[in-house]
């Protein structure tokens, strides 16, 4: 073991030299025209400016002093063993559903619970994947992870009416990658994050793989994960015998899993549940999406 760990830290060393290099080539490939978000360009090209600077500066300079190459070495330490343990995560990723999230860990801090059933994507059945693309995410099986012309309307939408709540457009491979491997908050501290594993799940996943993970480890009640857990405690049947009205009324609480709730049924989510109904109905003809869900 000892003699093959030296030549595995080098295997992972290429791949996350090859990762970060693929990935700043798809942030500034797929972000280079999008004038509305510029903002978070912005943002990621100062970051990505500051780290570079600290690197020059440490190669010609600060590394000679000794406790900046030291302290230098332990962070360098400490990132690369996290890189290696998130991607050894992400392999098993595609095969099993994370055994917990730190979101279902805060609900049981919280005193909120934890109740969950893991199932397969054939044992969900197709109302309640189309209830979700038809809420959540409609160019779900189209986009590479990013729905540009979605972040585009909603930053318009946001600096037009300042004084409401703002208008997100996380698809659902941004939220899979947020409740697996981050947290709940956190603003661009978390964002940046969340693009990086956004990319990693939707260049290593496939779509079915993420929306399976996404219907298993979302939150759709107070301390309910899941689909299987949500058609037991709202209606009392599987995630598969699921009308399409049910299914709608489970996923018209994703906004707000703690404070929505189907039973009892309030007003929001009824009107919602409709509004997500007649979505399904004009996205279900969509050869793409009928061949995801089925």
């Amino acid at each position: 073991m000892k003699k093959a760990w030296p030549i595995l830290k080098k295997i992972f060393l290429v791949i996350f030299i090859i990762h970060v290099g693929w990935f700043l080539y798809f942030v500034f490939e797929n972000f280079s025209d999008a004038d509305q978000i510029k903002d978070f360009k912005k943002s990621f090209l100062i970051f990505v400016g500051i780290v570079a600077i600290i690197a020059i500066a440490y190669f010609l300079w600060l590394k000679k002093i000794t406790p900046i190459k030291k302290a230098v070495a332990l962070i360098w330490k400490i990132i690369f063993t996290l890189y290696i343990i998130f991607f050894i995560y992400f392999l098993l990723g595609f095969i099993f559903n994370p055994p917990i999230t730190l979101t279902q860990i805060g609900s049981l801090l919280q005193g909120n619970g934890l109740s969950r059933d893991y199932i397969s994507y054939d044992a969900m059945g197709s109302n309640i994947k189309l209830a979700v693309i038809a809420s959540e995410d409609q160019r779900f099986p189209d986009h590479d992870g990013f729905d540009l012309k979605a972040i585009k309307l909603a930053i318009k939408y946001n600096k037009k009416h300042p004084g409401k709540p703002p208008r997100g457009a996380s698809t659902i491979s941004q939220q899979t990658a947020k409740n697996i491997f981050l947290f709940q908050g956190g603003g661009f501290i978390r964002k940046g994050p969340e693009v990086f594993f956004t990319f990693t799940i939707e260049t290593g996943w496939t779509k079915r793989t993420i929306l399976e993970r996404y219907l298993n480890i979302a939150e759709m009640g107070r301390g309910i994960f899941g689909v299987q857990a949500a058609a037991k405690a709202y209606f009392n049947k599987d995630a598969k015998d699921l009308t399409r009205q049910e299914a709608a009324q489970i996923i018209a609480c994703l906004p707000n899993p703690k404070r929505l709730s189907v039973k009892p049924l309030s007003n929001y989510v009824a009107t919602r549940a409709n509004a997500i109904m007649k979505q399904m109905g004009f996205l279900e003809s969509d050869p793409d999406i009928a061949a995801l869900i089925h």
